[in-house]
């Protein structure tokens, strides 16, 4: 019986020291860091996307879609078109989400917030914000562009970078990328309204 005593106590003592151990590693901060895995792509937002519907303009065929995504800093537009003359022709945006008038013009001129004179895009002699440049259609009709910057922004309330309330338009011609201030590029064949 007395065998059976010191075996419980000696039971119960190393329980005590067990259970005070335990206590002690989770007083210690540092113990549990090597054992917490923080998920920091949940602090991360969701990418903010607006997908822009092109309507013919000035008695053009055209039609198309251009998507913006903005991500990390950087907004990417991705376009594609179709019932165009073969060629090249210039894409920019506009300072006005209006595509109402029949000519297009009712989305105002060159989105230029900066007041910069007209040019090609990262032209260290200057650019609009609403540059975007030339883009080829095929003999088919169809063509697309792609771009990424981080001098846009979808929402964000900056003048100089907020691309919402603005408007894609596609010309008949070429920018030629020193007449100013809109490069020569014809009249507006697409208009469609960035709206958020």
């Amino acid at each position: 019986m007395k065998k059976l005593g010191i075996l419980v106590a000696a039971l119960a003592i190393t329980v005590f020291l067990g259970c005070k151990n335990e206590k002690k590693d989770m007083d210690n901060p540092d113990g549990m860091n090597d054992s917490i895995e923080m998920d920091s792509s949940a602090d991360q937002e969701a990418p903010k996307t607006v997908s822009v519907v092109m309507e013919a303009k000035s008695g053009s065929t055209a039609e198309g879609e251009a998507y913006f995504t903005e991500e990390n800093g950087m907004v990417k537009l991705e376009a594609k078109f179709s019932g165009l003359k073969p060629g090249t022709h210039a894409i920019h945006i506009h300072e006005k989400a209006d595509c109402s008038s029949e000519d297009g013009k009712s989305s105002g001129g060159h989105w230029n917030p900066t007041h910069e004179k007209h040019g090609k895009w990262g032209d260290a002699d200057g650019y609009h914000k609403g540059d975007i440049g030339n883009f080829e259609v095929g003999d088919d009709g169809s063509g697309r562009i792609t771009m990424q910057t981080d001098e846009w922004c979808i929402g964000c309330g900056d003048e100089n970078k907020d691309i919402v309330g603005k408007a894609v338009i596609i010309h008949e011609g070429t920018d030629d990328f020193t007449t100013q201030p809109t490069g020569d590029a014809g009249g507006r064949v697409a208009c469609g309204g960035i709206i958020k």
